[in-house]
């Protein structure tokens, strides 16, 4: 690690993606350094073109994601858009089961970033249960996924923990907390949330 802060790899990533084609600035650039792969991740996101022909370049990344830091940042700069989603989903499928921590941790933030809406929350959360990765990344990146659905959809996510789920102890309770720390649940519904604990 050279120390480098985030707000700086991103203002470089947009300086090199103005001066060559993203091939070639892709290729420029080494992995030896943990900053060297975020600017690399941040320089196919910030890439002037469609998620269609960035696929290609995202699937050569997912293999270098090897921290939650390099997940929680490239994931979110994708900035896909709407008419692109379903092309996304897609994609984001073929990890969502994957036996690679890093693999479902970036499948989860892709869901979580862009598909807690009206037509993919129910598909959401059916997926969230199925997986089976034991990697603490890929986990505590599902509890933050359903956290963020419990406040945009609360009544639907309480109804998915009190029912009957594929959680482990340590997701469900891991999933609880994040929505009670969270300042966008109210003081009502963090004493319901304490209640639903499993000790």
């Amino acid at each position: 690690m050279l120390g480098i802060r985030i707000p700086q790899l991103r203002k470089l990533a947009q300086k090199i993606i103005k001066e060559a084609p993203l091939e070639e600035c892709i290729q420029s650039i080494d992995n030896k350094y943990f900053e060297e792969t975020i600017l690399q991740g941040l320089v196919i996101a910030y890439g002037k073109d469609t998620f269609e022909n960035k696929k290609s370049k995202i699937k050569e990344f997912i293999p270098k994601i090897d921290s939650w830091a390099i997940c929680d940042t490239f994931v979110p700069t994708l900035k896909i858009k709407d008419q692109e989603l379903e092309d996304a989903w897609g994609f984001i499928l073929n990890y969502i089961n994957s036996d690679k921590e890093f693999e479902v941790r970036f499948a989860v933030i892709m869901m979580m970033d862009y598909f807690i809406i009206d037509k993919h929350v129910d598909n959401v959360i059916d997926f969230l249960d199925k997986i089976k990765n034991n990697g603490y990344y890929a986990k505590m990146g599902i509890a933050w996924c359903l956290a963020e659905i419990g406040v945009k959809y609360n009544e639907k996510l309480l109804k998915y923990l009190k029912g009957k789920n594929n959680l482990d102890k340590f997701t469900y309770n891991k999933t609880l907390q994040k929505m009670i720390e969270s300042y966008r649940i109210s003081k009502e519904q963090k004493i319901i949330l304490k209640g639903m604990k499993i000790k």
